[in-house]
């Protein structure tokens, strides 16, 4: 769930971190300065005074529901907030109700839908009339693809801003916005300081409730400055943002695939260690490197398709951490081989033929004879054994259906790796079958 940066509560002295240090207006905010820097998408439209519908979009603790509040203030709209994990028609309908109330009296309403890609297809389609009526503005929230995840009428008829993670200087801001308050009473060393900007990787929420555990724990051990050591032993360092569900995880997944296809070991090795650092399932690695042998390495070095087996089985046998090494060398290994997907392209290609030319008749000479009765209809007559042939190979003989008369290739070899003989051995028998064939 989207979680708002700094969330509107009473001002108390026991408020937490995230309310005292809310921003109150646009440029206070910390960070998306692509959409609210001068000159930028939203704030030329803040500037212009034009309230319209829009998704953002982007991982948690960036800011989300926070720039959906500023903009509600910003405008002096009614701000109606609905969360796609807990609501349902009812809290739909109380909004629409509220909604008209506001039009009665001249007030615009943002509508803003939390985790929007939580709702079902129906559930988003009935925002759409209140769009399109004007009666609200709609502002959704969502950490997933939205062209994926919301519809597309919907999608249509709002804007979408891509939110970004906290860089490591947003986020040195924003501890430095907190300590500044003074009642934390956390003086950090410049190393503590670093390792709590490492460790909200990019999460501004996550930023904040690290530097509250933080100063609980100093006051519990009576530490009078915080240095990296302490933060390290106070904080159990939860794993870095990633979601094993959702697009981060395929980002990175079609990271490390493109890396070992470029042949690129280092980054190849940084998108696999990025991935279990992350909280990616080293089986479903060992499976995704398998893949890589098959369709990017192929034939032309068929040793990696069994390295790759063998690293797999290796981490069945020794687990973490120790068998996340066989992995990283599998993809080392992988990353440094011939390519080719001579094998996959074959493979896709033969599929889509025979699912679009049917059921054809398997030609006499190549079926079985097991009875006396096949025989006399002449199954196998006249079949070439080709271990009796020069060469082992039956020169002109066919293999495919009769009525096929220009048999289709499939298989192109790559000119690298074994594949560049395999290519020379057919291109040799080829040429065995062409000079059969002359009278």
């Amino acid at each position: 769930m989207t979680e708002d940066l700094f969330p509107t509560l009473p001002a108390t002295s026991d408020a937490p971190l995230a309310e005292t240090i809310r921003p109150q207006n646009l440029d206070e905010m910390i960070g998306q300065r692509h959409l609210l820097g001068e000159g930028m998408p939203l704030k030329l439209a803040f500037d212009a005074r034009r309230l319209h519908s829009m998704i953002l979009w982007g991982p948690p603790g960036v800011g989300k529901t926070t720039l959906a509040r500023l903009t509600a203030r910003h405008f002096g709209a009614d701000f109606i907030q609905i969360s796609a994990v807990l609501a349902g028609v009812k809290e739909i309908r109380e909004a629409v109700e509220r909604a008209r109330m506001n039009q009665a009296h001249g007030r615009q309403t943002i509508l803003f839908v939390d985790e929007v890609h939580r709702f079902n297809k129906a559930q988003q389609d009935a925002f759409l009339p209140h769009v399109e009526a004007g009666l609200v503005t709609f502002i959704g929230a969502t950490t997933e693809n939205p062209s994926f995840e919301v519809v597309g009428a919907l999608l249509s008829r709002a804007q979408v801003y891509v939110l970004s993670a906290l860089d490591e200087d947003e986020l040195a801001a924003l501890l430095a916005r907190a300590l500044a308050l003074g009642h934390l009473d956390l003086p950090l060393s410049a190393d503590a300081e670093k390792l709590l900007v490492a460790y909200a990787d990019g999460d501004g929420r996550r930023l904040i409730n690290l530097t509250e555990q933080l100063a609980v724990a100093r006051r519990v051990a009576g530490v009078e400055e915080v240095d990296a050591a302490f933060a390290t032993r106070a904080l159990s360092p939860s794993l870095r943002r990633f979601d094993k569900g959702g697009e981060a995880f395929y980002d990175q997944i079609s990271a490390l695939h493109k890396s070992v296809r470029g042949s690129d070991p280092d980054a190849s090795l940084y998108w696999f260690a990025r991935m279990l650092d992350g909280g990616a399932d080293p089986r479903y690695l060992a499976r995704r490197i398998v893949r890589m042998a098959w369709e990017d390495v192929g034939l032309a070095d068929p040793r990696a398709a069994r390295l790759a087996l063998d690293a797999a089985e290796t981490y069945e046998r020794l687990g973490s951490p120790e068998g996340e090494l066989a992995l990283a060398q599998a993809v080392i290994y992988l990353a440094c081989a011939a390519k080719s997907n001579a094998g996959y392209l074959a493979w896709g290609g033969v599929r889509n033929f025979v699912k679009e030319n049917g059921s054809r008749t398997v030609p006499v000479h190549l079926r079985n004879a097991p009875t006396k009765l096949m025989k006399e209809l002449g199954y196998g007559h006249a079949y070439r054994y080709a271990h009796d042939e020069p060469e082992a190979y039956a020169a002109g003989e066919r293999y495919f259906p009769d009525d096929l008369t220009a048999p289709p290739r499939f298989y192109t070899p790559s000119p690298r790796g074994l594949e560049a003989k395999i290519g020379e051995r057919l291109a040799h028998l080829r040429e065995l079958d062409r000079k059969a064939k002359k009278p």
